[in-house]
């Protein structure tokens, strides 16, 4: 039976006293370049958008419809932390930082944090739980992977743009052999993350590619 996100998680919140509820989700631990982007979502339980779930699970023409239907209905934003973020924190910290950034982003600070993964970040000072495999099961978090999703996808785009080659316009920056053959024709380039083993390979000249 296919697992549809739904409102359970942020009800029960509710029900504890809890008034604004914020799903928070990130993209793009995974690349091997550009920076990790997160989102919070404060949804308007009387205005949810039909149709919420992993971002991943959705076309991207859907998704780009409900992008738009969550940024007209509810408090939201984006953040990222950067390549040089990553590299010197490690990317699962670099992704709280963004989490967190987008969490202080919102037009108003939420009471409790729905955060995708089974990892809180540790610089959280509001009420928060861990939910895994998040997007799926919460509407909130899967709307927050939706306005990540998006946004890092655009910013991709707009790098491949500025780094032709690479295919990031369709890989997102992950290590595809399109992505990995132009490493070794065309070289790294300052967006790339070189604390992640292919591009540190690289640098250390003559070691072979592989994660």
């Amino acid at each position: 039976m296919t697992q549809i996100p739904d409102f359970s998680f942020e009800r029960a919140a509710l029900s504890r006293g809890l008034t604004r509820i914020a799903g928070v989700d990130e993209v793009g631990r995974g690349p091997l370049c550009g920076p990790v982007v997160a989102a919070a979502v404060v949804l308007d339980p009387a205005r949810i958008p039909e149709g919420l779930n992993d971002s991943k699970k959705l076309s991207p023409k859907r998704r780009a419809v409900l992008e738009s239907l969550i940024k007209d209905s509810a408090d939201w934003c984006v953040a990222e932390a950067s390549v040089a973020e990553i590299d010197t924190l490690n990317i699962l910290q670099a992704s709280h930082l963004a989490m967190c950034r987008a969490i202080a982003g919102l037009r108003r600070p939420p009471d409790h944090v729905l955060v995708d993964g089974n990892r809180l970040p540790k610089a959280l000072t509001v009420s928060a739980e861990a939910v895994v495999k998040g997007d799926g099961r919460s509407v909130s978090i899967a709307a927050a992977s939706i306005l990540a999703k998006e946004a890092r996808d655009r910013l991709m785009v707009d790098l491949a743009q500025q780094y032709p080659g690479y295919g990031w316009e369709k890989n997102a920056g992950y290590p595809t052999q399109d992505h990995l053959r132009a490493l070794l024709n065309l070289g790294i380039t300052p967006v790339h993350r070189r604390s992640f083993r292919p591009i540190h390979n690289i640098l250390c000249q003559g070691v072979s590619i592989t994660r």
